[in-house]
């Protein structure tokens, strides 16, 4: 029951962190558009077929797991971990534009 509860609470924490990362990707973004700077039409491109890429390979990453006989908890983990690495390079690039 204590291991159930603990990974509970991780995931909790994990979701927290990924939404407030994603949200300040948006805000970012949202900074670049309104200041006009010479890279946001290009961000505003990659904004939109990032998304396309990065829900491929979370479903790509879900049937591999299914596939290899994995639960659904797990499938949606390793679906979740491309959508994290794309908000994660989407925060550290934007932080270095910041700069």
């Amino acid at each position: 029951m204590t291991v159930a509860v603990i990974k509970l609470w991780i995931n909790y924490c994990e979701a927290m962190r990924f939404t407030c990362e994603a949200q300040a990707v948006i805000s970012a973004r949202m900074m670049l558009f309104a200041s006009g700077a010479p890279g946001a039409t290009a961000e505003a491109g990659l904004m939109i077929s990032e998304k396309f890429i990065a829900f491929a390979y979370a479903q790509a990453a879900a049937e591999r797991a299914l596939a290899d006989g994995q639960g659904i908890f797990e499938a949606a983990e390793q679906a979740y971990l491309p959508l994290r690495h794309c908000v994660r390079a989407n925060s550290e690039r934007l932080r270095t534009l910041a700069h």
